[in-house]
């Protein structure tokens, strides 16, 4: 039995191999997940037109509003109403197909059919081959689903410190003269990051682990003198191995000291999908057969998944066992969270673009996928002064903080744009730096608890029904609300701040505004719209341009209570997990109490005290100093 797609035949050996099942979801009218795809964090009604596919293909500028496949697949959909949320994860690898139903529709809703009408959404699964494997998950709260998913498919590995800082990316750096000359360009620029990477050139002809011997030939010494600065080097290795009858890759690798690998390094997996050129959909036909006589369509959305735990361990074995690695990897599935971060793709440098990756990450992280991001300032054509400085303003508020571009785009380092832009960016850089204790907090949570840094505003306020749509804004943590500017030359933006019993404050201006009510706020170039709940403590880092700096605990509160955590070990070892080499601590301040905590802080911010107090005590080592 066979199929023709195009040129390409595809051979069904064990002829029609298709499953499916429907499900009713009773009372729901809002579901979401089954990323990836370039569309809105609610899924909308597939009846008219094409389901959501899950298939993962490399899509070069993919269309957006799009229910196609894009390069990883997760096939969890969560549902959510003001009293439950329930998740259904459908375990398959082949290529997958949903529609979605809501009942009553829009256009059946009437004033006699709500009254009348329960609703609920219908859900078809459609597998081209395997077998029925699907769980529900029963909630049935926010947490305690996301809890359920990572007991069947793992938990967000904790990443080294500095994965959560800046990174800095280009298709391609030159040379070692090019890098070296980027990075000093920071340090003269005063613009913290953490990280520089290398694309395809750098290698020997697109051998992949090899270097190339003229543009990168003393490989170790470039590394080293990232080290001094504290900085590290990634480098990409797609699946593929070059055609070429002279070379052998474990030869080369043993005897030719290619590798130049030092504890610094670190890897990007890319074109993982598989992407492959001259086949059917630029991917690998799906009657490719694999070890263990498994043609390719039972697990093409595991290929990527697979490269990437190969490369993670790898790293780890590199390490002795000692040392957390970092892979980026542009292809996933479930439970690719235990091995690193991810990021949106090929994306292009439009305001569109911009906008769409706020849902993009968001459906990543509702389906477990924490440690995520989209590519600062576009892979493809030129983004106007305007647009790099509000997409540097967005990813400095997503988990995976990367600028990336194309080799055909004009260059575009922050210091490119004159000073005024320079200003901004080093501005958003450096606030992301002050939040890097919160942010590695966070992953914390995300490690021990399955709770996702990005948490659609629902996660946090899960009665309020006036969240369930809304994918501009969302909460980091349990504490900040973000809502980036995604629109060129506004002047006001309206944000949207739930609970109507809550407190709210503008972390820049300490401006404070009641919840329960959409608020219209002036804006700005230079205005990135964030507001602390309060109750909440969050601590930040005093130096703006260092990882490992003291914390600054900022504590909010609207009725004289606040609380929060800190955690914090080495940065970079498993000693946290072996030896239990970590601290952890929660700070409380109740009202008429004091401030507790054995943690060294170089300062605390109050914010909503209505008097001046009359006198601060500081209780410090046993001594009593009056403020």
């Amino acid at each position: 039995w066979k199929e023709t797609f195009k040129q390409f035949v595809d051979i069904k050996a064990n002829g029609p191999s298709s499953i499916g099942a429907d499900l009713c979801l009773h009372g729901f009218r809002h579901v979401y997940g089954l990323p990836q795809h370039a569309d809105n964090l609610q899924l909308r009604d597939t009846r008219d037109g094409e389901p959501y596919r899950l298939y993962n293909l490399d899509v070069f500028a993919y269309p957006l509003y799009s229910r196609l496949g894009l390069y990883g697949s997760v096939p969890l959909m969560v549902a959510h109403k003001p009293d439950r949320t329930l998740g259904v994860f459908w375990l398959n690898a082949s290529e997958t197909f949903i529609n979605i139903q809501y009942s009553p529709s829009d256009h059946q809703v009437t004033f006699v059919s709500v009254l009348r009408a329960e609703p609920q959404t219908d859900v078809h699964w459609l597998s081209e081959s395997g077998m029925i494997d699907c769980m529900v998950l029963l909630g049935p709260s926010p947490q305690q689903l996301f809890a359920q998913y990572a007991q069947l498919t793992g938990y967000q590995a904790l990443p080294p410190l500095f994965a959560l800082g800046y990174h800095q990316c280009r298709w391609n750096y030159i040379d070692e003269a090019d890098v070296k000359s980027v990075d000093a360009g920071f340090d003269r620029h005063s613009i913290p990051y953490d990280v520089i990477w290398l694309d395809i050139e750098h290698t020997d002809g697109k051998r992949y682990f090899t270097w190339d011997p003229v543009h990168f030939p003393e490989p170790a010494k470039l590394q080293q003198h990232l080290e001094k600065k504290n900085r590290k080097l990634v480098i990409i290795s797609d699946p593929h191995i070059k055609v070429d009858p002279s070379w052998s890759l474990y030869c080369e690798a043993r005897d030719g000291g290619h590798f130049g690998s030092t504890p610094l390094l670190f890897v990007w997996n890319d074109m993982n999908e598989p992407s492959v050129f001259s086949g059917p959909e630029l991917t690998m036909p799906k009657d490719a057969v694999h070890c263990g006589d498994w043609e390719h369509r039972d697990l093409h959305n595991l290929y990527g998944f697979y490269q990437h735990m190969a490369t993670v361990e790898g790293l780890i074995t590199r390490s002795g066992g000692l040392e957390r690695p970092f892979v980026l990897s542009r292809s996933f599935f479930a439970g690719s969270q235990r091995l690193g971060a991810v990021w949106t793709g090929d994306n292009v440098a439009n305001w569109e673009y911009l906008k769409i990756s706020v849902p993009m990450v968001l459906s990543l992280s509702l389906a477990g996928i924490a440690f995520c991001g989209a590519d600062v300032g576009g892979f493809i054509q030129d983004p106007e002064p305007e647009l790099l400085v509000r997409w540097y303003q967005a990813g400095a508020l997503q988990p995976f903080f990367r600028g990336h571009s194309a080799n055909v785009t004009n260059r575009r380092e922050p210091w490119l744009f004159g000073d005024e832009v320079t200003a901004a960016i080093r501005t958003v850089i450096q606030q992301r730096y002050s939040l890097l204790p919160y942010w590695y907090t966070l992953f914390h949570q995300a490690h021990t608890s399955a709770l996702p840094p990005l948490r659609p505003l629902w996660v946090e306020f899960p009665e309020e029904e006036s969240t369930f749509s809304v994918d501009s804004q969302y909460m980091l943590g349990g504490a900040l609300l973000a809502c980036p500017v995604t629109e060129p030359g506004i002047q006001e933006i309206k944000v949207l701040l739930p609970g109507s019993d809550d407190i709210w404050y503008d972390i820049h201006s300490s401006l404070v505004y009641n919840g329960g009510r959409t608020l219209s706020l002036p804006v700005t170039l230079d205005t990135v719209p964030v507001f602390q709940r309060g109750g909440s403590v969050v601590c930040r880092s005093v130096g703006s341009c260092s990882c490992t700096a003291d914390p600054d605990c900022n504590l909010l509160s609207p009725q004289g209570t606040a609380d929060g955590e800190l955690y914090l070990d080495d940065g970079h070892s498993f000693r946290y997990r072996d030896r239990k080499a970590f601290c952890l601590r929660r700070f409380s301040m109740l009202s008429g109490r004091t401030f507790d905590c054995n943690t060294v802080i170089q300062s605390v911010t109050i914010l909503g005290v209505k008097s001046k107090p009359s006198a601060v005590i500081v209780h410090a080592s046993g001594k009593e100093i009056w403020h």
